[in-house]
């Protein structure tokens, strides 16, 4: 995968551009067949590569090391979102093929009865067809799930009006699939359900259209073995949406809007992350969705506290942490808002250097790939 957009001059005619604002300076050279396909066979049987963001030092690890290798003292904060099986194919009342994929979280919806007792909310989802789907169109789903197309957006958003009856969760679970990323070239198996899903996952909180990554290392194992060598948990909660796939479509970064997500966090939450700050302990984000959700926290009350609501924070060199003192996370795609994520915490020469070394030391990228702890 030769991930190399032709770089902007940084003294063309609109005047000098530092490389860490311009979207061609975040690419690397990565071989397509280090982008995991399957996870390992084992959950947790990863590697992790370790980066001192001070020194730039780099080394290698099993994840299964992960206690000796955290800072002493570490708070680790947990995204628990579940994925839920949102890509559903369905019919046309011309007889046509679509694909559904629905992107509000369900826990999200707010769903009103109709006369027979089905339930019915407007949604946000994605619509695929070999012909342009017009408004007013109801497209048929399996276990008696239909949705009515009210508006269309870009790039294959729609507006749309869902009914259903029962618990649309459980709908969703018998007629939908696992919505493995584009960049996983297979149909999804039985076992994606199981293992594109963190063991701590709240099945509450099931609306997420992607796995937060980092924590599908993770085994009930190896949580006890962190708590037993005195490191804290706790969780927070932001419904991955599509918007993570979403290509950042500008050259110069400073014009570029993140898409928004809803994020939670609660009083003890709150309560454990303030705790550990003034008490100088390290808070380390499980995946970038937690470094999102604490920092969004931070962005939107101004300090340390409970928060529900959307954050459209956009992390890139030149942001500056507030809450989150290190980072556990996989391998991320070249150009995307998550590579620059990780650039702003560590800086993007060292990063671009690391993952350089990822890939001559055969590390697996992306969803079901391995980990790197930055610290």
């Amino acid at each position: 995968m030769s991930a190399s957009h032709n770089h902007m001059d940084e003294h063309s005619g609109a005047g000098p551009t530092h490389p860490d604002l311009l979207l061609s300076s975040y690419g690397f050279e990565l071989p397509e067949e280090q982008i995991a396909q399957h996870p390992p066979r084992e959950r947790g049987a990863s590697r992790i590569m370790v980066l001192d963001r001070r020194s730039g030092e780099t080394s290698e690890a099993a994840f299964a090391d992960l206690p000796d290798l955290l800072p002493p003292g570490a708070l680790l904060v947990a995204n628990d979102s579940a994925v839920v099986p949102a890509r559903v194919a369905g019919t046309r009342p011309t007889g046509g093929r679509v694909e559904l994929l629905l992107l509000t979280p369900p826990p999200l919806l707010q769903p009103g009865e109709t006369a027979d007792g089905s339930r019915t909310a407007e949604a946000e989802g994605l619509l695929k067809a070999s012909k342009r789907i017009p408004e007013g169109e109801v497209l048929t789903f399996p276990e008696g799930l239909t949705a009515e197309v009210l508006r269309r957006g870009d790039f294959g958003r729609h507006a749309l009006r869902l009914t259903w009856r029962g618990d649309l969760g459980e709908v969703l679970s018998r007629a939908g699939a696992v919505p493995l990323p584009p960049y996983i070239r297979r149909a999804p198996e039985d076992m994606d359900r199981e293992r594109y899903q963190t063991v701590y996952a709240d099945a509450a909180r099931a609306g997420s259209v992607a796995a937060p990554t980092a924590g599908l290392h993770f085994t009930p194992d190896l949580r006890e073995r962190l708590v037993e060598a005195g490191f804290g948990w706790t969780s927070v909660t932001l419904y991955v949406g599509y918007g993570t796939f979403s290509p950042i479509r500008v050259e110069d970064l400073r014009e570029h809007h993140m898409h928004a997500e809803w994020i939670e966090v609660g009083p003890e939450t709150a309560e454990a992350v303030a705790r550990a700050k003034a008490e100088g302990r390290p808070v380390v984000a499980v995946g970038t969705t937690s470094a999102r959700v604490l920092e969004g926290m931070h962005q939107a009350l101004g300090h340390v506290g409970a928060f529900r609501g959307e954050t459209d924070i956009f992390m890139r060199p030149g942001y500056e942490f507030k809450v989150v003192d290190g980072l556990l996370t996989n391998f991320h795609l070249p150009f995307s808002s998550l590579i620059l994520l990780v650039s702003a915490f560590a800086g993007r020469r060292r990063i671009l250097e690391t993952y350089a070394r990822a890939v001559r030391s055969g590390f697996r990228f992306f969803s079901y790939g391995d980990a790197m702890l930055i610290r």
